[in-house]
């Protein structure tokens, strides 16, 4: 019998990178943790893990402290150079992705023309409605120049990871629009992802694109008219969800476990195993899900 051949190190980092790009948010640093055990070799697994926590960070818009003012780190503010911006504090910051440290901050001036006061405005209503309605949310709102239109992305993040909870998840969404004349077409983007992880390892994504075109007549009504849109379509995603997963539960349970399990003559009592199942009782409680909105309930 032929011995097993030892991976070499390049497919040692690829198997690792794999790895890492499923994590869940939130669970990076257990993945890289139990990879320095299993790999045993730190500086290797931390080489390949950077570059991925990178985008892991960014993509899920995870929330830093910089300064007591919370601040996302998503695409729309990274600058290069693992540095990154936060507009309500004017200034710019480094970021260590895998120790999740700040450092070396700079002043990062902005020019307080018909733009910023536009972006201060919206971010000062939509953060008043991401306290109202999230147990633990977050907001930032960008500016982001594409070619002659001044282009703005409002990003939404919460979140509950526990690694001492069953249950990991992530909720965000961004919405990007123009600043032109007395309308503008709004696009939003949002994403839910779930870790179950007690009985079973289960992870749940769902996402869905809006669109809407608001006017544009001033900075404070477009501001209320873009949180009441905003506010509308989160309500209709999380109670899509909700519905979708109490009857993805149903189906489970009712129909097709119940036609797989082999005929015994014994009775089951269904609506009992049903109702028992924190899979399917647990996911629609907002004590689970924290990060899903208060007023939907």
């Amino acid at each position: 019998m032929c011995a097993r051949q030892e991976p070499n190190e390049q497919e040692k980092a690829s198997l690792m990178c794999s790895l890492l790009r499923q994590s869940p948010p939130g669970e990076l640093g257990y993945i890289v943790h139990n990879l320095c055990v299993l790999i045993q070799d730190d500086k290797l697994v931390r080489q390949e893990a950077a570059c991925v926590a990178a985008c892991h960070n960014k993509k899920n818009f995870i929330p830093i402290q910089i300064n007591g003012h919370t601040v996302l780190l998503t695409p729309y503010n990274d600058i290069g150079g693992n540095r990154f911006f936060d507009p309500e504090n004017k200034l710019s910051f480094e970021f260590d992705h895998l120790r999740g440290a700040t450092s070396k901050p700079q002043v990062h001036g902005v020019m307080l023309d018909k733009e910023e006061l536009w972006r201060i405005t919206l971010h000062k209503g939509l953060k008043a409605y991401v306290s109202c309605h999230f147990p633990a949310g977050n907001c930032c709102v960008f500016k982001k120049s594409l070619g002659k239109r001044q282009m703005y992305v409002a990003c939404i993040e919460a979140h509950q990871y526990q690694p001492s909870h069953p249950w990991n998840c992530l909720w965000k969404s961004d919405w990007t629009f123009a600043l032109t004349p007395f309308t503008t077409e709004v696009t939003g983007i949002f994403l839910l992802q779930i870790h179950y992880f007690k009985d079973a390892n289960l992870h749940i994504s769902v996402s869905k694109s809006v669109s809407e075109t608001l006017n544009m007549i001033d900075q404070s009504q477009f501001a209320t008219d873009f949180v009441k849109f905003v506010k509308a379509e989160d309500t209709k995603f999380h109670v899509a969800i909700l519905e979708n997963i109490q009857a993805l539960s149903e189906d489970i349970w009712e129909k097709n476990l119940r036609r797989k399990l082999p005929v015994t003559r014994t009775f089951m009592n269904w609506n009992e195993l049903l109702n028992d199942q924190h899979l399917n009782t647990s996911v629609s409680n907002t004590e689970v899900l924290p990060c899903l909105l208060k007023h939907t309930i």
